[in-house]
């Protein structure tokens, strides 16, 4: 009985890890359209139209976004989006050990985007038990910016 499955010299069978299918491939920067995370609401132009932001600040505004979301709270997000802040609330560690759990959150929250290429430069400061913290983000095009006062 012949194969379901010939095989051919047309179909050689090798093992590629998905570190070497990705390489070469740029991550997708689309647009979106401008939010207040202050207000909670989109930004609107004077002609009452959902304003729309470039390739860059649509990014920009997808970190904020994801690091504000809890992660695993809500069904619609896959797993690996959203951060795990809100589990250092009213936690007992110290600022040090606060400081640097915030650190390492923020940072795999959003290489989890394959836009990111970087998370550095954290400054903190302290406002009794409020922590409230900038970062500097840079991504695969070499653009950076600063992510400024998410408070936790």
């Amino acid at each position: 009985m012949p194969s379901l499955f010939p095989e051919t010299g047309e179909m050689t069978w090798t093992d590629v890890t998905e570190t070497e299918l990705l390489e070469g491939v740029t991550p997708v920067f689309g647009r979106s359209w401008r939010f207040d995370f202050d207000a909670g609401e989109f930004i609107t132009t004077p002609t009452r139209k959902i304003a729309v932001a470039d390739e860059k600040e649509a990014w920009v505004q997808w970190c904020e976004k994801a690091i504000r979301t809890p992660r695993y709270r809500h069904v619609i997000y896959s797993r690996d989006y959203g951060s795990e802040l809100e589990e250092l609330i009213g936690s007992s560690f110290g600022h040090a050990v606060q400081e640097s759990e915030i650190q390492r959150i923020v940072t795999e929250t959003l290489l989890a985007d394959a836009r990111t290429e970087a998370v550095d430069q954290f400054t903190f400061s302290w406002e009794g038990e409020a922590c409230t913290f900038t970062c500097r983000i840079r991504n695969v095009r070499d653009e950076t910016e600063i992510i400024e006062s998410v408070v936790i």
